[in-house]
């Protein structure tokens, strides 16, 4: 393979979290690929701190999952799942959510502006314009009690074809996940365990949060990601010039961290405090200002993601490392395996 053009074998998609399959959430494989010599070496993710230094900097994503995906009725009795993606960017966010409609596996966009849908408990959610070609909607929601606690009775985790059963929230919650607000899990992090976590800490690498709540995936269409809400708190702001200035590496877990922290970032590659919502688009033309290394999952051939890892690795690598994970058994999406690409600038992992 030349090229990020493949199709993905039903083998290697991960159908339920590790632990079904008898290991630790860190038991998953990790693939390290290294720009700066072309080196791929195949280890755990519960190896990680071989891969880093004292000094680096590894930045975390605390948004939590939430229950986004609800039953609901058309008039006419036909049933549809409806998603919560993301509160409408100034409005209320207990009423106005853009919200994908599904029915069975597949995007539902056969409804009209003004429709109503029935959901559980006496609520509702009205249509009132679409938002992205038709998969996306704004709907205005009447829920008679708070969101969150309505999500929490009436809610479950948005799961898709590839995971045929369902299991419980917190097979979709990152051990460090402490603010709900995601549609889907950030799930670059998924393999760390608090024990792993203090591996790091004690040997000088340092960890740091930011807050961005994904929407739903658009893994169907692969649209390119849409505004999303972050925050980038002052004292990961200042951690993250401190280590740039002696010498160290960032590592953003996940391509949600590298969009917070480059929303962020000056041309020097220094950040500032900030929060709201990011339209940020990273491609290898914009390339990264302050992120070094990336910790991801593997996505599929067609996924925008991809954009964002060629500006990690650069697209010869990137190939050279899909090949690898294809031909080593690895498995995709959020239960699956992981990867971790070095930058550019030469890393100090220990063999």
């Amino acid at each position: 393979m030349t090229s990020l053009a493949f199709e993905l074998p039903a083998r290697l998609e991960a159908h339920e979290p590790p632990e079904a399959r008898g290991l630790a959430r860190d038991g998953v494989r990790l693939l390290v690929a290294d720009r700066s010599d072309g080196t791929i070496v195949h280890a755990r993710f519960a190896e990680l701190t071989r891969f880093l230094a004292p000094g680096d900097l590894v930045v975390v994503n605390t948004s939590a999952t939430l229950p986004a995906a609800l039953q609901a009725m058309r008039a006419d009795g036909a049933e549809l799942e409806l998603r919560l993606s993301t509160p409408a960017a100034g409005s209320d966010p207990e009423r106005f959510w853009i919200v994908e409609l599904r029915c069975g596996d597949e995007p539902f966009g056969a409804v009209e502006v003004g429709e109503r849908l029935a959901l559980a408990g006496g609520a509702s959610a009205k249509i009132v314009a679409p938002y992205a070609g038709v998969r996306l909607w704004l709907a205005r929601l009447e829920l008679r009690r708070p969101l969150e606690a309505y999500l929490a009775e009436h809610g479950r985790p948005i799961r898709y074809r590839y995971v045929p059963r369902s299991w419980p929230l917190e097979a979709y919650q990152n051990v460090y996940g402490v603010e709900p607000g995601s549609a889907e899990m950030a799930s670059a992090g998924r393999p760390f365990t608090p024990e792993l976590l203090t591996r790091l800490v004690a040997t000088g690498v340092l960890v740091a949060p930011v807050t961005l709540h994904t929407g739903v995936s658009s893994q169907e269409s692969h649209e390119r990601p849409y505004p999303e809400r972050f925050r980038v708190p002052a004292e990961t702001a200042r951690l993250v010039n401190a280590v740039r200035a002696w010498g160290g590496r960032v590592v953003a877990t996940g391509t949600t961290v590298v969009r917070a922290l480059e929303t962020v970032a000056r041309p020097g590659g220094t950040v500032a405090a900030g929060e709201g919502w990011t339209s940020l688009v990273v491609t290898p033309e914009r390339g990264l200002w302050a992120v070094d290394d990336l910790l991801t999952g593997l996505h599929e051939s067609a996924s925008s993601h991809l954009d964002l890892l060629r500006a990690v690795a650069g697209e010869e690598l990137l190939a050279r490392s899909y090949t690898a994970a294809l031909e080593h058994g690895y498995r995709w999406h959020e239960f699956g395996d992981s990867q971790l690409i070095l930058g550019r600038r030469k890393s100090r992992w220990r063999p």
